[in-house]
């Protein structure tokens, strides 16, 4: 075991994480089939946090941080792709694209969704907004269908896996349809939850620039910031301040700053690197409590705007950061 695992102190936390996040979503769909009304809600809640769970173990396979050899963190988090929905591009898009982002401190995103909006028509561009202020999630559902597009175009092989991928959901929610129909409207709310645990995580970690990379290459030098920069335009959008045991809810993804010093540190080392680094150093450090407001002001306004927004240096921090969106570590081309 000390020798599949890369670091002897995180083997119990890490089959802790990963079994919750197995056994909640099976769980959880087994609460939707079967169980009342009650049982149905504490099942959606269930399968939208294992699936966050899931994703954020997804983001420790692409540091490394699980296994000792490369492979096995790919293979878990390709595995795992499967389950939260991250398969559409191959597993090895998504780590190209996170290491980009680390390694050039921009939001490198593979499509510009804004673009597409901007130039389609203004129907369309309406209904996506007018679901976003329903707070359905539609953005994050356009970038998937951007990635299907993209691999579709590709032909040959990323047309085969498209059409596999494609079948293989499309089986598995008509055998959930059919064990029972409501379940499939219990699971899009799931989902649908899940992606609003991710994406508010992803809208108030950075200010930094947007470069758009479907090839996934490399920004031209003149793009790539210092560390300087990552630091003042990455914050800590803790889930609390005062009690750092809640952020394992996110599996300490919220300890942004400290990750992003140290990117190889696992995400259990997270909460006294950050004590570490930062002390009581708050500038960098955003509390849910304080972002609630603005994620629900912006969250239409945050679709189509040019930048995301500023952080005020004091009072009602948070009510200028409109916040990014569509910079998921779970999609690329």
């Amino acid at each position: 075991m000390t020798d599949l695992f890369r670091y002897p102190d995180g083997i119990v936390l890490n089959l802790a994480a990963l079994g919750y996040a197995v056994s909640g979503w099976v769980g959880g769909i087994a609460l939707i089939v079967a169980a009342g009304p009650i049982g149905s809600i504490c099942g959606i809640l269930l399968i939208a946090h294992a699936l966050a769970i899931s994703a954020y173990l997804i983001h420790e396979c692409q540091h490394g941080t699980i296994f000792a050899r490369t492979r096995d963190n790919d293979r878990l988090g390709a595995a795992l792709a499967w389950m939260s929905g991250a398969c559409i591009a191959p597993y090895a898009g998504l780590k190209e694209k996170h290491f980009r982002h680390h390694a050039d401190r921009l939001d490198v995103v593979s499509f510009d969704y804004r673009a597409v909006l901007q130039a389609g028509p203004s129907w369309f561009r309406t209904a996506v907004l007018a679901l976003e202020y329903a707070y359905i999630p539609a953005v994050e559902y356009l970038m998937r269908g951007l990635i299907i597009g993209h691999r579709w175009q590709l032909g040959g092989s990323s047309r085969v896996r498209i059409v596999t991928v494609l079948a293989i959901r499309l089986a598995a929610f008509t055998a959930l349809g059919i064990a029972a129909p409501a379940a499939l409207i219990a699971y899009a709310i799931a989902y649908a939850v899940f992606l609003h645990i991710l994406r508010f995580q992803d809208a108030f970690q950075h200010t930094f620039d947007v470069y758009h990379a479907p090839d996934l290459a490399a920004a031209p030098a003149a793009l790539v910031r210092d560390r300087a920069y990552e630091q003042a335009n990455t914050y800590s959008d803790v889930v609390s301040a005062d009690h750092p045991w809640m952020n394992a809810l996110v599996l300490n993804f919220a300890y942004h700053n400290a990750h992003h010093a140290k990117p190889a540190e696992p995400w259990y080392r997270l909460a006294k690197l950050h004590r570490k680094l930062y002390a009581e150093d708050s500038t960098q450090v955003l509390p849910v409590r304080m972002l609630l407001a603005s994620y629900h002001r912006h969250r239409v306004t945050r679709v189509m705007a040019a930048h995301y927004g500023s952080v005020a240096p004091e009072g009602d921090r948070a009510a200028g950061f409109l916040g990014a969106v569509g910079v998921s570590f779970l999609t690329a081309s």
